[in-house]
């Protein structure tokens, strides 16, 4: 009798804890179930919010930080065939991408390109917001070939020594050749030459270039003078016609006709080869009589 008293009475304290109704109790079994659906589903709401905010900071920085490809480099002109933007931003070692808003960026972007070989100086650098920069080069011209042992070696009018993988055995011969040097470059590619000779061919070939292709200049040979210090210089045309034109401009002996007049000469000189006349002297070194 005492045990069925108690029985009931442990389920009558059951039922004043559990609620009645088929509904309200199950709700109430998996009550702890709900509560973590509510804790995942405010979980994933405030991922999607806080993705948001911070993807827009991603793509903020992404358009502030400044790659290879955003950059434009104008000036390069067609006989510079490898890559100089690549070069010049490997060379320099900068490390991209760079922070748009830096305040040296333009200065260091200028000097990376001032660095490079092909480069006479850098007009301008400007930057811009998406991360962008366009870079405006003078590029140095190649004017002529020299002649070493092995080859030939570009430069420009300043005696600069020019990077020669940019050209082809054919590109490099459509260039006046300098023969008969008999140095090395002293410095590398980018520097002058170094010798007195190259300066003295260039400046030659220079001051001839309207007159170059009526001769059909291929070739400015140095010509040792024995008896005196200083150079001559032979011209040779693509047909092997030949002529002693002597001292380069401004390095003229005494006697020696002045490069101006020297230059009238050549002139007629090419006319009357081209036209058949037989020149049986072709030496501006000596002044007419």
């Amino acid at each position: 009798m005492c045990l069925v008293r108690q029985a009931v009475s442990e389920h009558d304290t059951n039922s004043a804890v559990e609620p009645s109704g088929s509904f309200v109790g199950l709700v109430w079994r998996w009550r702890s179930i709900l509560g973590a659906a509510v804790i995942v589903a405010a979980a994933v709401v405030g991922g999607r919010l806080i993705w948001e905010q911070q993807g827009k900071q991603v793509s903020r920085d992404a358009d502030s930080l400044l790659t290879a490809e955003g950059i434009t480099v104008d000036g390069i002109p067609d006989w510079v065939t490898t890559d100089l933007k690549w070069q010049a931003l490997r060379n320099a070692s900068l490390d991209m991408p760079l922070p748009i808003d830096a305040p040296d960026l333009e200065r260091r972007l200028a000097r990376a390109f001032d660095m490079h070989p092909w480069v006479k100086h850098v007009i301008r650098v400007e930057t811009s917001h998406p991360a962008a920069a366009v870079v405006t080069l003078a590029c140095r011209e190649p004017i002529a070939m020299v002649r070493v042992q092995g080859g030939l070696l570009p430069v420009d009018r300043d005696a600069i020594l020019l990077p020669s993988d940019d050209f082809t055995p054919n590109s490099a011969l459509q260039y006046t050749v300098i023969d008969g040097v008999l140095t090395s470059p002293r410095g590398p590619v980018g520097s002058p030459w170094g010798d007195v000779a190259v300066k003295e061919a260039v400046s030659l070939i220079e001051t001839l270039s309207p007159e170059a292709a009526k001769f059909g200049l291929v070739e400015c040979r140095r010509v040792p003078r024995e008896s005196e210090e200083g150079n001559w210089w032979e011209l040779v045309g693509n047909d092997k016609f030949s002529v002693l034109f002597g001292s380069a401009p401004g390095k003229a002996v005494s006697g020696e006709p002045l490069a101006a007049e020297k230059i009238i000469r050549l002139g007629e000189l090419a006319d009357r080869h081209t036209s058949g006349d037989v020149i049986e002297n072709a030496d501006l070194t000596k002044s007419l009589e």
